[in-house]
């Protein structure tokens, strides 16, 4: 059975940092496209940002967290991080990564949730002093 499972996330101060990784069951996401969406409070879902298999560079970001939130793999754990920096009082929310299974060694990434096919429960991220 494959499952994908965010883990970390928490409280922290505005002005901190979070890191949250993306973790696989059943499935190398390695191998595979990874995006990270969020949900805030009173507010649809939306992207945070992606990272492609292959290609240079391999990471796109959103407007509101490019050049503060970094998305990077970790090829020994098999496992993709969302490191947060900077996290201002827009940023909490419900943190979900997703991959994309019918991405094999893709260049460039997408975040269009529907591209998606596996998804975690979602992480809280709360930034408040």
């Amino acid at each position: 059975q494959v499952r994908v499972e965010e883990v970390g996330g928490g409280l922290v101060e505005p002005g901190g940092s979070l890191s949250l990784s993306c973790e696989g069951s059943g499935v190398e996401i390695d191998l595979y496209n990874v995006a990270w969406f969020r949900q805030r409070p009173g507010k649809a879902r939306e992207a945070v940002g992606c990272i492609a298999v292959s290609g240079k560079p391999n990471t796109f970001y959103e407007e509101g967290v490019e050049g503060r939130f970094t998305i990077a793999r970790d090829y020994n754990k098999d496992t993709v991080t969302l490191q947060m920096n900077a996290l201002t009082p827009e940023d909490p929310g419900i943190y979900y990564c997703a991959t994309d299974t019918d991405t094999v060694g893709a260049p460039y990434c997408a975040i269009v949730p529907n591209g998606y096919d596996y998804w975690g429960q979602g992480a809280q991220v709360t930034v408040s002093s």
